[in-house]
């Protein structure tokens, strides 16, 4: 006789970036070994393909998992992961008034938000009619910066840049990323001036992330302090 196989429950969120609802179901015992050893094993190719893997199975709505921008894929895994082990994570923190004293506390995924910046914007203009459109980082930055670790050399920031551009404007000529190949698109970006790559690096560091502010009181002090972390990795620091 067959051993019965258990069902499991399903959830649904929205998607950050477009508020699409979607639905998603908690990792199996199997696809969290796999990702567990893949860590382990610290191939880049093992655990880029075992998160790859692991959110798409999850994802049980029909949506290209590749094409997500990387914040909603961050705020998927934190879902799953909360569907998964349970919605309450422990982060110990240290008291900002005297730097020393440690406290654990208490963080409720379900509060968890991904913060978008007021005046953000994928369209950056760089003069009354010149500018570009940006597309977000995707799976594959999103799995190098928060499993890989992986730091950007010099030029590699500047093939990343030129590779997240959608489309190049000037009045009414558009240039856009389906019709025009990335050595173009990187000369383009190597003749920007200071000041115009200067709004790329701020549409970066504006880009919509994880965020959760909470408070914690020193026991030895009563002293109050407030800490706000940002980024998947540093909810599980």
């Amino acid at each position: 006789m067959a051993l019965p196989k258990l069902g499991y429950p399903t959830y649904e969120t929205a998607l950050p970036s477009t508020g699409k609802s979607i639905k998603y179901r908690p990792f199996l015992v199997k696809e969290e070994k796999v990702l567990l050893l893949a860590m382990e094993s610290q191939d880049e190719k093992q655990i880029t393909s075992a998160v790859k893997d692991l959110i798409k199975n999850c994802v049980i709505s029909r949506i290209k998992v590749d094409l997500l921008p990387s914040f909603d894929l961050e705020y998927l895994f934190l879902k799953i992961r909360a569907a998964s082990i349970g919605e309450s994570l422990t982060l110990t923190v240290t008291c900002q008034d005297d730097n020393e004293t440690t406290v654990e506390t208490e963080i409720n995924i379900d509060e968890v938000e991904v913060i978008k910046p007021e005046g953000h914007d994928k369209k950056i203009m760089f003069d009354e009619d010149s500018g570009i459109i940006m597309n977000y980082p995707s799976m594959k930055e999103f799995v190098d910066r928060e499993f890989l670790r992986k730091e950007m050399q010099t030029q590699e920031v500047y093939d990343f840049i030129a590779n997240s551009i959608d489309q190049i404007f000037q009045g009414e000529d558009v240039y856009d990323s389906s019709t025009t190949s990335k050595k173009e698109f990187r000369e383009f970006v190597d003749n920007l001036t200071t000041k115009q790559f200067e709004k790329i690096q701020e549409f970066y560091a504006t880009a919509p992330k994880l965020s959760h502010t909470f408070t914690v009181t020193n026991p030895n002090t009563g002293v109050e302090s407030t800490f706000t972390i940002e980024g998947l990795s540093n909810f599980f620091a």
